[in-house]
Order: structure tokens, then C-alpha cells, then sequence
């Protein structure tokens, strides 16, 4: 599995993004509105790092326990899975429990997605390969 991006909570996207950018990353597109999560997402890049900001938009969306919590944070790593079966039932096997089911991801031209937690490690994102 290869390191995809890594899961930024922001409350306030817009913002977020003009100061990421003040720090040279450049978007990778345009915002995407998930109505499944209740999110908007928009990927940036930078040195071969990749950051996805994801943003509430309604108070029950999926982040919004979190980022009451933890405010702008980092919050997960998404991996790459060549073999999104075989690898979700590994990550399952070392003891990560999946939080959702695997649903299509609207920013990531409608891969599917999990997302996992380990009690050590935190919260972790597989994404199905192209």
C-alpha cells in the first residue's frame, strides 16, 4: 500500500486553502461537495505530498464530532490499495475496525472507500486503486 494523502480537518475551507497555499501547495482541482459525508474536499500538492482538506458542511456530517474536538488538525492517512478486498480483510487481521462500510468517494472519481481505527495507530483511509 502506497501513501495516498493525508486527511486534514479544517473548519472553514476556503481559508484553509488560502493559507496552505500561502505555503505553496497548489489545488488539484476544485472543491467537491461529498453529499454521502457531508464534507467538502479539495486535494492540494506540495513536494510530492498531498493533503486532502475536508470541511463540514451540516452538523451531522461524519467530522463533525471530530472537529468540535480537535478543531483544524491533521486526522488520518489514506492508503492505496492495489487489492481493496485482500487488503481491507489484512488491515482487519492486525486488528483495525472498520467504521463505515466501503462507499464511493465523489472527490476520487468514485472509488470506493473505508475508513478503519486502530486503537495504536488512529484512524486510517483505504482507497481502492484505479
Amino acid at each position: 500500500m502506497n501513501i495516498h494523502h493525508i486527511g486534514y480537518l479544517v473548519k472553514k475551507g476556503p481559508k484553509a486553502q488560502a493559507a496552505f497555499e500561502a505555503l505553496g501547495y497548489i489545488a488539484e482541482g476544485e472543491w467537491t461537495h461529498d453529499e454521502i459525508r457531508k464534507v467538502d474536499i479539495l486535494f492540494l500538492q506540495k513536494d510530492g505530498y498531498r493533503i486532502e482538506l475536508v470541511s463540514p458542511y451540516a452538523p451531522d456530517s461524519v467530522v463533525s464530532g471530530l472537529i468540535r474536538t480537535y478543531k483544524n488538525a491533521p486526522y488520518h492517512l489514506c492508503y492505496e490499495a492495489e487489492n481493496f478486498e485482500k487488503e481491507l480483510a489484512e488491515l482487519e487481521g492486525n486488528g483495525y475496525i472498520r467504521i463505515d462500510e466501503p462507499t464511493p468517494a465523489p472527490a476520487i472519481g468514485g472509488r470506493r472507500v473505508v475508513f478503519l481505527m486502530h486503537s495504536a495507530a488512529g484512524m486510517l483511509e483505504l482507497l481502492e486503486e484505479k
